[in-house]
């Protein structure tokens, strides 16, 4: 219990160039990136950066009209602004801990000296880092962006759960599927940049 609120050794800077930094790492250098900025204890400056590559995903995907915010206010800025603030205040940072406690929990069945799951938020929270283009209208790209997504959350968690990259496929795969495949939409990516997957991909 206490990983989620010990002091924190290490880790990230904070604001906006640490932000920006930390991106190019992890796209150019995930292996030393996980292995030198991911600290015990400091998983805000990471729960930071995959709420805001989320909140530019979807505030791409409004521009583009591929967001109907709907309702009673119409698709005004003030509706697609409260959607924005819901998102990155309440959905994006619940999200984002659910998934870390159901890897924790396949980390505890498949990796019993791992790190603790403040790591964990860590780790997820940088390996959305290729989604800050998921919301562009090409499938192409989100596809490539969920993919290159899904391979940053394995090489993470193989480095800072000092485990191999099989094991972290497997303890991957479930949090990778409903991250990537169906929060970032990167099985519909999938599906319709490559037609003959439609049998394949899980819906």
């Amino acid at each position: 219990m206490t990983q989620w609120v010990e002091n924190p050794t290490g880790g990230r800077d904070r604001g906006p160039r640490a932000i920006v930094r930390a991106w190019g790492e992890v796209m150019l250098r995930p292996r030393r990136f996980f292995n030198v900025g991911v600290a015990p204890g400091d998983q805000a400056p990471g729960m930071v950066f995959g709420v805001l590559v989320t909140l530019v995903e979807i505030s791409s995907r409004m521009a583009f009209g591929g967001v109907a915010v709907g309702g009673a206010g119409g698709d005004s800025f003030l509706s697609k602004l409260f959607v924005l603030i819901a998102v990155g205040l309440f959905v994006a940072p619940a999200v984002l801990h659910l998934t870390a406690a159901l890897q924790t929990v396949v980390l505890m069945l498949f990796v019993p000296d791992r790190a603790g799951i403040s790591e964990t938020v860590q780790v997820i929270g940088y390996a959305v880092a290729p989604c800050l283009f998921a919301g562009l209208p090409f499938p192409k790209v989100r596809a490539a962006c969920t993919l290159y997504g899904a391979i940053l959350l394995t090489v993470g968690t193989s480095e800072v759960h000092d485990t191999s990259l099989i094991r972290a496929v497997v303890v991957t795969s479930i949090p990778s599927a409903l991250v990537f495949g169906y929060g970032f939409r990167g099985f519909d990516a999938f599906v319709t940049s490559f037609p003959a997957l439609g049998g394949v991909v899980p819906w």
